[in-house]
């Protein structure tokens, strides 16, 4: 069997809908895994999904209902992507108290309310599998350095990296099968790194999208931005036996940005 064979196992993506998200429904697919897909609209067509679970990740009641759906219906959960997330491109000043908090409940909370509502499960799961389970956080190069107009959401994927790191020790103390890793993606061709090139010329930061955009991809040591395939590759090695050794530990795919 290959080291990065998943068949047998089941996997839970948040955020499935999204550019990396959908990227990596697919790739855990075609690596063997059954996937469950879940985002916030009540019904969604993922490619290479098994399922479609709608999921507001902010809401403990609906991780608890989503938890127990995944126990009833396929008995384990080896594999955990919290992918789900936002973005905010603003100066200090402009950011609301709302907007940050909003940050932080979707891309760190969300995170929180994951594990602590599929822990159970993956332990149980990861007792029979090389490696134990795997929760994988996406975080970002924004959890790694800052950025200007991009406090709020650096601040939440800094937490994100740390949050991985006490998660990772913590259930290797108490001897529970379940690894836990982040995943810090540079600049990816997707609608979220649309919507920040959008919001850096409403800031002043540039004078229109095709300046910023071309700015942010010379800021990668390759000098182009990455795809959404590419992240999906190093999210499954991590869910895979081959990163059977791997926990708490921070995977960079940057294309070089955070090497300069």
């Amino acid at each position: 069997m290959s080291n990065f064979d998943l068949t047998g196992t089941v996997a839970l993506v948040t955020g499935a809908s999204g550019g990396i998200g959908s990227a990596t429904v697919q790739a855990l697919a075609d690596a063997g895994a059954r996937v469950i897909a879940t985002d916030m609209a009540q019904t969604a067509t993922v490619a290479g999904a098994t399922d479609y679970r709608p999921l507001d990740v902010t809401d403990e009641d609906g991780w608890a209902a989503l938890a127990a759906y995944v126990d009833a219906t396929y008995g384990r959960l080896d594999i955990l992507v919290n992918n789900a997330g936002i973005s905010v491109t603003d100066a200090i000043a402009d950011t609301s108290l709302a907007t940050f908090r909003k940050c932080m409940q979707i891309n760190v909370e969300g995170i929180f309310l994951g594990i602590r509502a599929m822990a159970d499960l993956l332990a149980k799961s990861g007792a029979d599998r090389r490696g134990g389970s795997s929760i994988i956080n996406l975080s970002s190069v924004g959890g790694l350095a800052g950025a200007p107009f991009m406090s709020a959401y650096c601040a939440s994927k800094g937490a994100v990296r740390l949050f991985t790191k006490c998660a990772a020790l913590e259930y290797a103390a108490l001897k529970q099968p379940i690894r836990v890793n982040s995943v810090h993606p540079g600049g990816i061709d997707t609608n979220m790194m649309d919507t920040i090139y959008a919001r850096y010329v409403e800031t002043g930061a540039f004078p229109d999208e095709e300046t910023a955009r071309a700015t942010v991809s010379a800021g990668h040591a390759l000098g182009r931005m990455g795809t959404p395939q590419e992240i999906a590759d190093g999210i499954v090695y991590l869910a895979a036996p081959a990163a059977s050794f791997m926990t708490g530990s921070e995977l960079v795919i940057d294309g070089g940005m955070t090497a300069q």
